[in-house]
């Protein structure tokens, strides 16, 4: 079976070597998307000490952003976000961070409901506190 990589132009550029997202037949694989902002190394609610240490976050801020970047992805490579089927998510720290997490989850997917992992892990590659990774299928 082909598969086609696709890279949004709304999104951020990628942390190593891979699209943002791989169609396979009718479904849309999509790489783990952080809270950057495309052409900006700054992370929404992320403060960073001079040696690039996380001082201070808000998760709010960066649920905002991984959302509205999993939207452009979605949008670009052609599917939608009533398409999503199935969300992984890392938090780097699931006591302080699952209920806010949660409450912004339910807003923004109460119509859609895919199916959802949330896994606490220790650190992702970038200083941000949460990462999706997710499947939708294309028309």
């Amino acid at each position: 079976m082909n598969s086609q990589a696709f890279n949004s132009d709304r999104a951020p550029q990628a942390v190593g070597l891979y699209p943002h997202a791989r169609k396979v037949g009718n479904l849309l694989f999509l790489s783990g998307v952080g809270p950057r902002k495309k052409g900006s190394k700054s992370i929404p609610g992320v403060e960073l000490s001079e040696k690039g240490e996380i001082l201070s976050y808000d998760i709010e801020a960066q649920c905002h952003a991984v959302f509205q970047n999993i939207r452009y992805i979605l949008e670009d490579a052609g599917s939608s976000w009533e398409n999503l089927i199935d969300i992984t998510v890392f938090l780097t720290n699931m006591k302080d961070d699952f209920p806010t997490y949660n409450r912004l989850y339910a807003e923004y997917f109460k119509d859609v409901q895919p199916c959802r992992t949330t896994v606490e892990i220790n650190c992702l590659p970038t200083p941000i506190g949460i990462e999706l990774k997710v499947v939708a299928w294309i028309d």
